[in-house]
């Protein structure tokens, strides 16, 4: 499925348009749809994701690189539970509201960014970029595994492609303006 077939509005992953009354009927409801944040119109994903940065700021005031690392395997987990039976509960495999894919995986490309503004909003475009293009693996991820691991796992191959492109662009601004880089006092 091409870019303009998986965003198009006849998609029936477009269509599903849940309220807060199913986000909350059921814990997997409330995590696939992190909270609320799937609901939200237009491009849901984007709305999940900069959710996703926004929680993560808080929780990296609190937590160790450790505990975040665990956090991200463990809803990762709970994660591919939650989209299998939200997606169930919809009758749409991968609805665009399902946005704990996005969580997840944005949350992985800040933990390999720097602490800072500037890291979360390279984590942000970069991830969204990446998410929406689909780059090998997560395009045939996401063409043939309907089922809750499917979901979780295009957004990860897109996270790492993510991380990759933003630590090979920071590296290529170093070496045309040296001094300036993103990690900066991280290394």
């Amino acid at each position: 499925m091409g870019l303009r077939e998986k965003y198009a509005c006849d998609n029936p992953a477009n269509r599903v348009r849940p309220g807060l009354k199913f986000v909350f009927s059921h814990p997997a409801h409330a995590l696939a749809l992190f909270f609320g944040a799937g609901i939200l119109r237009p491009a849901p994903g984007t709305w999940g994701t900069a959710a996703g940065v926004l929680v993560w700021m808080g929780l990296v005031s609190f937590c160790s690189w450790k505990l975040l690392a665990v956090l991200i395997a463990a809803l990762f987990v709970l994660g591919a539970w939650a989209s299998q039976k939200t997606g169930e509960d919809l009758g749409v495999e991968d609805a665009g509201c399902i946005v704990v894919d996005e969580v997840a995986a944005v949350w992985l490309v800040c933990l390999m960014l720097p602490q800072n503004p500037a890291g979360w909003l390279a984590a942000f475009v970069a991830f969204r970029l990446f998410d929406i293009v689909k780059l090998p693996p997560a395009s045939l991820i996401d063409a043939k595994m309907k089922n809750g691991w499917g979901v979780m796992l295009d957004d990860l191959f897109a996270a790492i492609w993510a991380v990759a492109a933003v630590i090979l662009v920071d590296m290529a601004i170093a070496r045309l303006a040296p001094g300036f880089s993103l990690f900066q006092g991280v290394f």
